[in-house]
């Protein structure tokens, strides 16, 4: 299955160590994305549209209110990208 190239490099980041963190409001809604490397440096790509594409590929997920980390599954859809373009 092919993928978009933000889904690339949001995945590929997520392979390197990185994560997704949601921000939700009063009624448990998400209000913010944030989509940190593991360095710790935030990454301005990432949008609610994404997040639900990733989230449906089922190249995402999260465990016991975790940060989202990449799965076996975006592992596997991810291409290899030494300078990540």
């Amino acid at each position: 299955m092919d993928i978009s190239r933000a889904e690339q490099r949001i995945l590929h980041l997520l392979a390197q160590g990185g994560r997704i963190e949601i921000i939700r409001d009063d009624r448990n809604k998400p209000q913010e994305l944030h989509c940190f490397t593991r360095d710790g440096w935030r990454y301005p790509g990432l949008d609610r549209d994404l997040f639900r594409k990733l989230k449906r590929h089922r190249a995402i997920a999260s465990k016991g209110g975790a940060p989202y980390r990449i799965t076996r599954r975006g592992l596997e859809l991810v291409r290899a990208q030494p300078d990540n373009r």
